[in-house]
């Protein structure tokens, strides 16, 4: 296109643009980075670049992009074509201003990065795809995948891709038997599915090892059909058998599909209504699965056959596979085999109380011990038998209470059985078969399902202090005798008698030690010995600092429970009461016998101060500043006289105390970075005897503040031009997470980023530093990057890089200082003499255009500048 005709399109470019603020657009003659869209529709103005120089009157244009960017004289940066993002992300075109057609201003550099647009659908990598799926295949394991693509950018939502299943051919009574994944396109079976609403074409079922040809499927149909005189290859009836038999063998999916399945994909991550989208099928075929479970398999404990026996069998997909069978648990006894054709075998009886259930695992594997079928797991459930009797104790001994009523309960006879709980085999039948004396033949009774005893009459120790019952216990096949001793035990009509009624007192110090035995106490109970009734129980009331230590036999210690306090109370009248753990006859209760009384004196103790907490914490942040108050410690002295508080064990001297109220204050900044945890100790002690004191120790954790920026840890760094490799650019920051790492690394620029030089993260501290245009001489560059902390917080650092040619050993090469020629004086004046003709000569003319090339050459280090950031 012409000047003449861009100059032309100039007013249409104005017209398109009219909608926008064209002011916007304008800018000084500098760098400039541009987004565009790509499909813009053109022609479009981009930029306009406004110079100063009075003279200049056109701009030229170089670089990427000329067939599809331009410039006007007036400086207008404009499309001619259409920006395609598949084509090229980005351009870099070079604008020098003119003054009739000499270079006045410039070069400077534009950047225009193409804006990818939604203008490409997905698609499939294939346009209809097969797979096979086996019958009872688990839910939500896949078994085949589809697979799209997008053009567009894959940093943008336009290329992230949704896959939905919109269709199932032939839709089976309304139910979904296949399902997708959205995200990766697997297709996997649903939990329906995977039931018996996915199932393969029937047909004739072989065994393992059996011959398939088509003289056994003849053989099998003259089993079925009388023989007839029609050749097989005539009679319909096997033709179509053998057809359906060999159609089932040969599924196709392509040909032949059990089920199609419509697949869509759609970009925009499938959220908008704007999504592109492509459409693909998936045929699918039903293979039918010989590889079932037979289990649960239920086998009788002790089976009276001929082993081995043959309790199931399995039957691989594969039918050449080798089965492997082993137990899930790891038992010593493992009484299973299984052959080569799949038959499991029980080697041996089994014994439910032994075990009553095991867990078998079938591998059915190739030649190569490669898995062709998943494990299976078998349960095999042990049957219970009646094969043991009622098992009780070789003696059980009941106690019951004289003139208890008529009905008490005695107690309950317990009996076990090892067989299976909740069956006939180990339901019991509690019978009495004599009692002794046989004078008492009908003194107790039993409850002949449960086992309970009670007492038909009231009972006299005097008259018979002990009765012996033999209990017959059956289930249906088996019965046991039970041996029952009942103790009649005297009734508690004699109360505990202490030998005083009243211990006088006792003066105790305050810092007395816990568990000292302040008095020992007596009673005495004329009960039988050894029982409820004769056992003697203390209780104390009126002090809760005391307690009373006893065995039961009348003998008791009163011994200090809790630390004495005198300012508290300086007196204690205790009532200790004797009592028996069996209650006392009817009409029987408790006197001033069974009482007695004791008075504790508690004499004064000077104790150290008390502090309110037995544990100082102390968590804050390390940006708390000099003189803020951190915590108050409060302690006091028990007889009420003034302490002082001081502090100690601060090495950083970062603390302070008040040593009249306990305020704890920051006396210098904290610092995490130098000291996370630390530990002082707080004294509070009597000003008037500073000896008697108290401490705690004050464990004090500092939490962090972003209060460190990433420094880099290596400022300079060399590029070698002839073996141009990445730098690369360490960070460290003392902060702990979140305020530190991971860093992220970015140029000092609007952007974040720079035509000529590319920063790569490479983890969470480091970042790889590219050089994309080496210069054409060596140069040292200085580059600002930013590198900020998790929380964002980062400054621009100075990173200087040495682009040199570089010595085998591949550090930058230094040329040697050179040495001077010995000449003489009279060449040495020649040459000065010729050296200074030539000298006058560049002089007059460089002279005339010295202002303007100082200008220029202004001009072209800023433009190297520019573009090397």
């Amino acid at each position: 296109m012409t000047p003449m005709v861009h100059l032309l399109l100039l007013p249409l470019l104005f017209s398109i643009a009219g909608g926008e603020d064209l002011e916007e657009k304008k800018g000084p003659f500098e760098n400039t980075v541009l987004d565009v869209p790509e499909a813009t529709p053109v022609p479009y103005p981009l930029y306009q670049f406004q110079v100063n120089h009075p003279d200049v009157n056109n701009f030229s244009l170089s670089g990427e992009g000329g067939q599809d960017i331009s410039i006007s004289k007036d400086g207008w940066l404009y499309l001619k074509s259409p920006l395609d993002w598949s084509r090229d992300e980005h351009y870099i075109l070079k604008v020098e201003a003119l003054a009739d057609d000499e270079v006045v201003d410039g070069p400077i550099y534009v950047t225009i990065n193409v804006l990818d647009v939604n203008n490409n659908a997905p698609f499939f990598n294939q346009s209809f795809y097969t797979a096979v799926v086996r019958e009872n295949s688990p839910a939500g394991v896949p078994f085949t995948r589809v697979f799209a693509l997008d053009r567009d950018d894959p940093e943008t939502p336009n290329a992230v891709l949704r896959y939905s299943l919109i269709a199932e051919i032939p839709s089976t009574q309304n139910t979904q038997l296949f399902q997708i994944s959205p995200d990766t396109g697997e297709i996997s079976t649903t939990e329906q599915g995977r039931q018996k609403l996915l199932e393969a074409r029937g047909g004739i079922q072989y065994g393992i090892g059996e011959d398939r040809s088509v003289e056994s499927l003849k053989r099998r149909f003259d089993d079925y059909c009388s023989v007839q005189e029609i050749p097989y290859e005539h009679n319909p009836f096997f033709t179509c058998v053998q057809k359906a038999e060999m159609r089932r063998r040969n599924v196709d999916p392509l040909e032949d599909p059990d089920y199609t399945l419509f697949v869509r994909v759609e970009d925009l991550e499938g959220a908008s209504e704007n999504a592109l989208s492509g459409n693909t099928r998936v045929q699918i075929a039903v293979q039918q699965n010989l590889w079932k479970n037979p289990g649960p398999i239920r086998i009788k404990e002790n089976l009276d056959e001929t082993y081995p026996l043959v309790i199931a069998k399995v039957q691989s997909n594969e039918p050449d596979a080798i089965y492997e069978l082993v137990q899930k648990e790891r038992m010593l006894k493992f009484p299973f085999l299984i052959t080569a054709n799949g038959e499991i075998l029980l080697t041996e009886q089994l014994d439910r109380e032994e075990k009553n259930m095991y867990t078998l695992v079938v591998m059915a594997k190739d030649k190569n011990d490669q898995e062709v079928d998943p494990p299976m797991e078998i349960h095999v459930l042990v049957e219970d038998v009646n094969d043991n009797a009622p098992v009780c104790e070789e003696e059980t001994v009941f106690e019951i209470q004289e003139d208890e009523p008529v009905g008490s309960l005695v107690g309950r006879l317990m009996v076990h059985d090892s067989d299976q709980e909740e069956t006939l085999n180990s339901i019991l039948t509690y019978t009495i078969i004599s009692q002794s004396p046989t004078i008492a033949s009908d003194t107790f009774s039993i409850d002949e399902a449960s086992g309970t005893i009670r007492a038909l009459r009231l009972l006299r120790r005097r008259e018979q202090a002990v009765y012996n019952l033999n209990v017959r216990v059956s289930d249906p096949d088996f019965s046991t005798n039970c041996k029952v001793v009942i103790k009649v035990i005297d009734v508690n009509n004699q109360l505990p008698v202490f030998e005083v009624n009243d211990y006088g007192n006792a003066t105790l110090a305050e810092d007395t030690p816990l568990g000292h035995t302040v008095l020992t106490i007596k009673a005495t109970d004329n009960d039988d010995p050894d029982t409820g009734s004769s056992m003697i129980e203390f209780t104390i009331t009126g002090g809760d600092v005391f307690a009373v230590e006893t065995d039961g036999k009348g003998v008791g210690h009163v011994v200090l429970a809790k630390p004495l306090d005198f300012e508290s109370s300086s007196t204690y009248r205790l009532q200790i009461d004797a009592r028996n753990p069996e209650p006392l006859m009817t009409g029987l209760k408790y006197g001033s016998e069974s009482t007695t009384f004791f008075t504790v004196l508690v004499a004064d103790v000077d104790e150290v101060p008390e502090f309110s907490l037995d544990i100082l914490d102390l968590t804050v942040h390390e940006n708390f500043t000099k003189g803020s108050v951190l915590l108050t410690v409060e302690a006091k002295d028990p007889e009420g006289k003034e302490i002082g508080f001081k502090l100690d064990g601060d090495t950083e001297g970062w603390l302070e105390i008040d040593p009249a109220t306990g305020v704890i204050k920051t006396k210098e900044n904290l610092d995490r970075e130098k000291v996370e945890t630390f530990k002082v100790t707080v004294t509070a002690f009597e000003k008037e005897n500073p000896k008697n004191s108290a401490e705690r120790d004050l464990h004090v954790r500092l939490l962090d503040v972003n209060d460190n920026t990433p420094k880099l840890i290596t400022t300079q760094a060399f590029i070698c031009t002839k073996n141009v490799k990445p730098v690369l650019i360490m960070a460290q920051d003392p902060d702990s997470n979140p305020f530190s790492q991971p860093f992220t690394f970015t140029f000092a620029t609007k952007t974040g980023k720079s035509p000529n030089w590319e920063l790569d993260q490479i983890d969470a501290t480091t970042a790889e530093l590219k050089l994309k245009k080496p210069p054409t001489e060596d140069k040292t560059f200085s580059l600002a990057i930013v590198i900020k902390d998790n929380a964002g917080v980062g400054v621009p650092q100075k990173f200087e890089v040495k682009v040199c040619n570089c010595t085998e050993l591949g550090y930058c090469y230094i040329a040697p200082e050179g040495k001077a020629f010995g000449l003489g004086m009279g060449p040495t004046i020649g040459i000065l003499v010729g050296i200074l003709g030539f000298c006058v000569i560049v002089f007059i003319v460089v002279i005339k255009r010295i202002s303007k090339k100082s200008q220029r050459q202004a001009q072209t280090g800023e433009e190297e500048r520019n573009a090397m950031m």
